[in-house]
């Protein structure tokens, strides 16, 4: 798969399966994460791997956090089984670093980056993603539990194996997204 079919044809699966990626396959997907936009080389990330029992640690931790805020016992009982739906789970974490260049917005927007990067190797490699943020990626009980600086912001996202789409998807409209500068005026696609 080349670069620009890559990213015009990337969409999020909600079809989870085993395999999880694994060996060098794992390792090219992380090491994309290294090379995402990082002003002043802060590394404003963290990333914590899921597989296995690892799944049922992180659903413990988000169990413990919902028996922390009172939640009622469905919320409870759903909460373990929600990192299951995947075989690979990774935690992103933006991890900020206190730095008079580089404020916490673009660490962030890094972190994102990362995460992106990472979806895109996992998807050239004929893997599928898609990342979930849900309550827990902002909960203070789940900071805490994974030991993480309560300064930080986080988000889930889930990694599993897929068979390969056999179309590609329609383009998008991107002229309400997008305006121009040029000839000294401003251009609108409306």
């Amino acid at each position: 798969m080349n670069a620009l079919d890559l990213l015009l044809n990337r969409s999020s699966q909600p079809r989870l399966q085993a395999p999880a990626p694994e060996g060098e396959v794992l390792e090219n997907i992380m090491q994309s994460a290294l090379r995402a936009p990082d002003h002043r080389c802060l590394t404003p990330w963290r990333f914590v791997v899921c597989t296995g029992k690892g799944l049922n640690r992180l659903g413990d931790i988000f169990q413990q956090a919902a028996i922390l805020a009172d939640a009622d016992e469905a919320v409870v009982t759903r909460a373990a089984q929600l990192p299951l739906r995947a075989p690979m789970v990774v935690v992103a974490i933006a991890d900020y670093k206190e730095d008079e260049k580089v404020p916490r917005v673009e660490q962030i927007a890094s972190t994102a980056c990362a995460v992106n990067a990472m979806q895109m190797a996992a998807v050239a490699q004929g893997f599928q993603g898609v990342w979930r943020t849900g309550s827990y990626a902002t909960d203070e009980n789940v900071k805490r539990l994974l030991i993480v600086n309560p300064r930080t912001r986080f988000w889930v996202f889930y990694i599993w194996a897929l068979l390969q789409l056999s179309h590609c998807r329609n383009p998008l409209e991107c002229h309400s997204s997008f305006s121009h500068f040029g000839n000294n005026k401003i251009l609108t696609n409306k």
